[in-house]
Order: C-alpha cells, then structure tokens, then sequence
C-alpha cells in the first residue's frame, strides 16, 4: 500500500455493455494497480448507514467502549477477508463464484453461487429500500411530499441508476464509484461537523457494559454486516488486475479502502446513538431518514444526495455481482440480461417492504444473521483452498466438469449444509417473526436456551466460518495438491 492513490482513468469505453461475464479476462484486458481498488471499496462503503450501525450495536447492550472494540475488530477482521479472497481474482482473473469451483467441482458450486445470489440480491434490495425510505423522511420535512408519490419517484431515480450500473458494468463502475466516493466523503464529513453538538459525551460514557456474550454478538453482527456481507464478491473487481501485480497491495487496499469510512462512521454513530434514546428507537424504523432529523433545513437536500450517492455505490457493486452470481448458477443468458433480471428483482422486493412491509430492522438483522451463516461456512472453505494453493489456476478447468477439478466435490459441499445446520442451531433473530425456528442447538449444548446469555452471541457465524477452514484445510490440502501436479493447459475460455 505504499504506492500512490490514483484515480482510475475515465475511458470513453466506460458507457459501453461490458461484454464479460463468466469468462476469464483477456490479458489484453487485465489493466490497473492494487492501488484503484480503493475506489470500489471505498465508495461501497462510504454510506451514512455505517452510522445507524451505531445504535444497532448498542442494541446489544453494551456500553460504548465496548462497541467500539467489537466495530474494529469486527470491520478490519472482515474486510480483511474480502482482501484475501480477492487474491484469488488476481491469480485466476475470474468471477469469485467462477474461481470457486476449483474447491467445490463445476457443478458442486451451484450451491454456494445460489446462496452469493440471495445474498447480493438481497443486500441490494436493502439498500435500495433505504434510499427510499430516506428520501421521502427527508421531502417530508421540506413540505414537498414525503407519502407514496415520493417513494415512487425516488424508488424509480434510485432503481435505474443502480441498475444501470450494474447492466454497463466494470468501467463505468469504477467510474461512478470515484465520483461517489468524492462527493459522498466531503458532504459527510460537513454532516458530522452540523450534527456534532448532539453528541453529549456524559450520555455516552454513561452507559452500562454489557456481557461478553453480548460484546461477542455485536462482532459478529458488525462482521455480517460489513464485509461477510462482500466477501462473496470479492474477486469480482480484482479480476481485471495484470497477474504481476503485488499480492499484498491487493489485500491491502482492499481491507483498507473498504474498512476505513465503516470505523470511522460506526464509531460517530455510537456517539450520535449514545448521546439518544429516542434517536435510537427511529434508527430501528427509518435508519437513514432518522439521521435527518438534528440536521439544519437547508442541508436536507445535500444530505439526500449523500445518503442516496453512498446506499448507491454499495448497491452498484451488489448487482453487479448479482449477475455473475446468476449466471454461475447457470441461467443461459448474457452478463448484463442476468444483472438486468436482478434489478427487476430488487425492485420488486423494495416495492414490497416500502409499501406493505413491517419495521425494518428485525428483518434486517434476522437476514443478516441467516445468510451469514453459510456465507461463513463457504468463505472458511475458500479461504483454506486459496491458502493451499501455491500455483495459479489452471483457467480452462474451471468450466470443464472432466477437468481438475471435477464436477461435484462433496467435502466442500457437505461442510457448507452441515456447518449452516449447526450454525443456525446457534444463533437466534427474535425481531423476526419467520425465524424463530433458530437457536434450537443453544439449549442442548449448555447455550441457557434461546432466552440464555449466548442467546444473541450469534455463534454460528464464526463456528461456521471456523469450520469451514478448518475442514478444508485438512479434508482438502491433498487434493490441491493433486490438482497442482497435473500440467497446466491454459486457453482463452469464452462463457
């Protein structure tokens, strides 16, 4: 990471279909430094809802030192293993869920590319409803609306920017995400210095510490939030990279670009949540819109834009990947139809939740938490196969069912359906009507029950995530290295 930040070049190609989809990357196309992937990142991550995590880890309670240790551990720690992952982009310049059949076999993957799909469907779908949500609380208290009218006009402003990122692709990406990275940091860092005096330190230092159990449960919700929430998608961007560029560069800027407006955010979120009782509550309904409201009229509107810009950025990178998730698991039609196909869906789902949908952030948390599970199951396992690896991938097995890697690698495929079994026995989401079914492990393994003090530690996220790791290290280390010893036979592969 020493080398220089640079913007990526706006290329007149950048407002053309990218034409790639499952395919590995021509050289001729592989371009760039480690260093333009802070933009991607960076500009995900940038939203003003990392400041809304604030009150939601504190609705562990647990006091705000505590949080504070649980944000930074919980944010680096999982960013840091979307950096790791992205090393495989760079070594096989293909999609994640492409490169992830080398450990689970050509067809084996459709399993974990099915879960990425739901996944990132659903975060966008997320984000998108905030947008919503946000812009008609904000037009609300201009006068100028805020009921159904306004929903729909933003719903339809924010629903063809995100997806017309997402169907152009790569470089227009890269593109918009500089600018949103640009223009989101300046007018936040001018929302915190307004809404600065609301922060009152004597509230804050005042709030009770939690348990362990508790500190333990706001991690691992932080980590399912910020980056086991990308890791499935990290490879996607890291894809375009020249094979020669530095490894370390590319881990580094990527936990770095993506890490360090979240602990920045999260940690004026907690000051802003602490200092609260009734701002907190608002957060668990509207966490955008409910950031408006110690705000001056006349940064309303630049405080739209910015919470708009920075839900954006992360939704752009969600379709995207979406797609290529779509596709590996084995929809016949080109890149951008599948991200296209996707918008619709997001569209859909925010449609739902805006207009008949109940409060936002149970479900929020219970979707998080369950998704999480496997995701965490399939990122050990990936993790473990990158680690073992001391060769590049050999590019055309990666679509042959006959080639090294095979068709289905039941290893990998049994640990992810046993570690979720396990890992959703672990955790609970009682602000979620439909998953109360959880936790039914926590009170056989000496957790106290679903009303116990481990109740809400979501354990089964990182006993998934180890188990998954440790699994394929040990069950999969000889087989790579079988794989390894077979000559390479490297060709263009068209997808």
């Amino acid at each position: 990471m020493a080398d220089q930040l640079e913007v990526p070049p706006l290329e007149p190609r950048g407002f053309a279909v990218e034409s790639n989809g499952l395919n590995v990357i021509d050289d001729a196309e592989r371009k760039g430094t480690p260093r333009q992937l802070f933009w991607p990142w960076f500009g995900a991550n940038v939203s003003v809802l990392g400041l809304s995590y604030g009150a939601f880890a504190l609705g562990f309670g647990i006091s705000f030192w505590q949080a504070v240790v649980a944000g930074l551990v919980g944010i680096a720690f999982s960013f840091l293993l979307c950096g790791l992952v992205a090393l495989a982009g760079k070594r096989g310049s293909a999609p994640t869920l492409v490169l992830s059949r080398a450990a689970f076999g050509v067809r084996g993957n459709k399993l974990p590319s099915l879960i990425s799909w739901v996944l990132t469907v659903g975060w966008e779908t997320v984000l998108t409803i905030l947008a919503t949500l946000a812009t008609a609380t904000v037009f609300e208290r201009l006068g100028w609306g805020g009921g159904s009218v306004t929903k729909v006009v933003a719903l339809v402003v924010v629903g063809t920017l995100i997806v017309a990122c997402g169907v152009l692709g790569f470089d227009l990406i890269m593109r918009a995400q500089a600018v949103i990275t640009i223009v989101t940091g300046v007018l936040t860092i001018i929302y915190i210095a307004l809404v600065a005096d609301q922060v009152h330190w004597s509230t804050v230092s005042a709030l009770p510490g939690g348990s362990n159990a508790e500190v333990i449960g706001a991690l691992v919700f932080l980590m399912t939030g910020f980056g086991l929430g990308w890791v499935n998608m990290a490879a996607d961007y890291s894809r375009y990279l020249p094979r020669t560029a530095s490894s370390r560069g590319v881990v580094g800027w990527t936990t770095f670009g993506a890490s360090i407006a979240p602990v920045v955010l999260l940690i004026f979120g907690l000051l802003l949540a602490g200092s609260s009782e009734d701002l907190s509550g608002a957060i668990a309904a509207d966490p955008i819109g409910a950031l408006a409201e110690a705000l001056p009229t006349w940064f309303l509107v630049p405080f739209v834009i910015v919470a708009v810009l920075g839900l954006v950025g992360g939704a752009v990178l969600d379709i995207y990947s979406s797609g290529l998730a779509l596709l590996s698991v084995g929809l016949p039609v080109p890149r951008y139809v599948a991200a296209f196909i996707d918008g619709l869906v997001m569209i859909a789902g925010t449609i739902y939740v805006v207009f008949f949908g109940d409060e936002f952030l149970g479900q929020f948390q219970g979707f998080l938490i369950t998704l999480g599970v496997p995701v965490a199951a399939w990122c050990g396992i990936m993790l473990a196969d990158i680690a073992s690896r001391r060769r590049d991938y050999a590019e055309a097995d990666l679509y042959d069912r006959s080639g090294r890697y095979g068709d289905v690698r039941w290893l990998p495929v049994a640990t992810v359906l046993i570690a979720t079994a396990i890992g959703w026995g672990l955790v609970t989401n009682g602000s979620a009507s439909w998953l109360t079914w959880q936790g039914y492990l926590l009170d056989p393994l000496g957790f106290g029950g679903k009303e116990g003090t481990w109740a809400f530690a979501n354990l089964g996220v990182l006993f998934a995530l180890v188990a998954g790791f440790v699994v394929q290290l040990i069950g999969g280390r000889s087989q790579v290295q079988r794989q390894e010893e077979l000559p390479q036979r490297r060709q263009d592969v068209e997808v």
